[in-house]
Formats: C-alpha cells, structure tokens, sequence
C-alpha cells in the first residue's frame, strides 16, 4: 500500500473510528483490509467491534487500536461507543446495527459519520417494516453513505440519504493456493470421475439453498452424477440435511471452513443462488481463481461479475440446472469463462484504490468542517 501521508488538518494524524456491528465476514475483511491503509498513511485508526471479530481478523495486527464494544444497543455499550468517538474527526459504521448504534452514540454531537453499506436485511412481515425504519434512521444520520453496489445506493437515497455514493469494496484477494494439490481435494470430498460443484455462504433462506437443492435433483440423472459441496452454517442445515437424505442427493454439506480457496480451486463450477448479494465474496473469489461461476442475476452481481459468469433468475431450479449441465458438457465455454472471470477480477478496485476513496471522503469532510 502507498505511504502518502495525510494532510494535517489542523491536528496530525486524522483520528478515524471505525465501528462494525455483528461483522459479515466481506464488512470484517473490509474493515481490517482499509485500517492497514488507513494506519500506513498516517492515520490514527480505532475500531470498535465485538470482541470475537478481533480474534478472527486481527484489526490491532493491522496497526490500529481495538477496543471491545458489544454488538448490543443497551445504554452501556451505546455509551462506550460514545466514549471511544470523543476526540475522533471522523466515524465510519459499517452495516445497519452498526450505523444505528453509532447513530445514537452520536447523538447531539456535531462529528462527521460515514456509513458504509455492505448488504441488506432479508426480512418479512413486520419485521421488514422495523428494518425499513432503521435504515431511514441510519442514512439520515449519515453525513455520507457509501454504497458497496449501485442498488445499494439507490435503496440509501430512497430512505433519504443526503449523499449516498456508490464505494465498491475491495476484499484481499484469496490467499496462494497451496497445500493439497486439487486431485486429492476432490477425492477427500468424494468427487474423484465427477464433475465438482462447490458454493459456500451461510445457510440461511435468502442464499437459495433450497432452489439448490431442486437443481441438484435436476441434475442428478447426469452420468456420471456431479457431486455439489456447500460450505457454511446456519439455521437451515437441518432442513436442507434432511433433504439430501430424503432424497438421496449428491450432495455434501461440510459445515464452515477454513479452506474454502482451496476448496474452490479444486471445483469444476462455483455456484451461487442467492435471492439478493451486493459484491460477493464467493463470486470474487471464483472469478479470481478462474472458477466459472453460475449467479443470479440480482442486486450488484451483474456490475461485479460483467460478461465473465452465466447469469440465470433467482428461485429458478430448472434454469439453474439447465446452465450447470450445459456448461458441463462444453470444457470450451468453461476455459472461456475462467480467462474472462480473471480478466473481470483485475478491474475491480485495488484494496489500495479503496482506501484511498474511503480517504478522500475523509478529506472532504475534513475540509467541510474547517470551512463552517
């Protein structure tokens, strides 16, 4: 990353609080990849989250300063929150509970927030309507909000954002495949003389396992059968394992790992049947490892992935399983896809052209505030 130093507005170095809620794992690495930025131009960077994610991503490695703030909105956290923003120049919330909370710890005072948007709530029935109110809230509280995809920006400005921005966020990319090569991957998983399918994300209803699932039943008279691995957990292991019992499906459900790279790079197809993702991690990382990759298209898939995935509609198992068997049968069109899919990777932002986004904004508010 670059060294350049930040301009002494006033005081040196710029104080920034970054402030992360439950933390998905893109917010987290996002958080941990721009404090490393912020911290080598010279910025104090202070990031408020959970105790946990500290121990999974390693913010201090990064040279910034942790402090333990629980993902509670009760009247102690909020003011520890407030505590550790007194004397920031800036505060950045990432994600709807961080931004509320951040919000109300705020309260009164006159400090610049930024709110970066990474995803968005999958809710039903009342509840949709609570989240609908919390989003208004935190853009409205937001002096910028910054959007990881172009509906993401719309949906800030729908809730009355006074400056939303599009601010696509750049992850690290996937760590040097090593270790195993992918023959004894795919013969530990079970796929030795068969196709190799891989998606991975929790197991929650918004990721369309269940649609999965009916494409995999599709698919299976296949010969030879392609035997389709999903890494992650959640609440719907249960009903989906029941399943592929029920149904005798070749299908592996490992649970969460932490070698899901080298997993990926073992696959014949990355697969993701999402009803909503903003910028993916498995599609990013797919497309880097030149993966082929089939998506909905829905939210900011399309503007990430360009023509280097097949894209189908969500819920759509039939259309899913069409495009999976086809691109099975044409090596040609999957060799394609995986130059493509490398090629589309490298235009993305760097993590270095990230932070210095993210410290442009930083500046503009800086500059704002010594001009009122």
């Amino acid at each position: 990353m670059s060294s350049t130093q930040v301009p002494p507005y006033g005081r040196s170095p710029l104080r920034a609080v970054q402030v992360l809620g439950g933390g998905s794992a893109g917010s987290s690495a996002h958080v941990r990849s721009i404090a490393g930025g912020l911290v080598e131009r010279g910025v104090h960077v202070t990031v408020c989250a959970p105790v946990e994610l500290e121990h999974s991503y390693g913010f201090g490695g990064a040279g910034a300063h942790f402090l333990p703030v629980p993902r509670s909105s009760d009247p102690a956290s909020v003011a520890a929150l407030r505590s550790a923003c007194a004397g920031a120049d800036v505060v950045h919330a990432h994600g709807l509970n961080a931004a509320v909370r951040t919000a109300l710890a705020l309260s009164g005072q006159r400090l610049p927030l930024v709110v970066t948007w990474h995803t968005r709530s999958h809710t039903e029935g009342a509840r949709r309507h609570l989240m609908r109110l919390l989003e208004r809230r935190a853009v409205r509280a937001a002096t910028v909000v910054l959007g990881a995809s172009s509906d993401l920006v719309d949906r800030a400005r729908d809730r009355g954002a006074r400056d939303a921005r599009l601010a696509p966020v750049a992850v690290p990319a996937p760590r040097a495949v090593g270790g195993r090569d992918g023959s004894k991957v795919r013969a530990e998983l079970g796929a030795v003389g068969r196709p190799l399918l891989m998606a991975v994300g929790s197991l929650e209803p918004h990721r369309g396992y269940r649609t999965l699932l009916d494409a995999a039943r599709l698919w299976q008279r296949l010969d030879p059968a392609p035997l389709l691995v999903i890494a992650g957990e959640g609440r719907e292991r249960a009903a989906l394992q029941h399943r592929v019992e029920a149904e005798s499906l070749a299908v592996r459900l490992i649970g969460s790992s932490d070698q899901v790279t080298e997993l990926l790079a073992a696959a014949d197809l990355a697969l993701l049947p999402s009803r909503w993702e903003a910028r993916s991690l498995l599609a990013q990382e797919a497309l880097r490892l030149g993966v082929p990759l089939v998506a909905t298209a829905v939210g900011g898939t399309p503007e990430l992935v360009g023509g280097a995935a097949e894209l189908v509609p969500y819920g759509d198992p039939t259309a899913l399983a069409a495009r999976v068997t086809a691109l099975l049968a044409d090596p040609e069109r999957r060799r394609s896809l995986a130059a493509a899919g490398r090629i589309q990777a490298s235009s993305w932002p760097t993590e270095d052209e990230t932070v210095a986004q993210i410290l442009s904004v930083y500046d503009e508010l800086m500059q704002s505030a010594v001009s009122r």
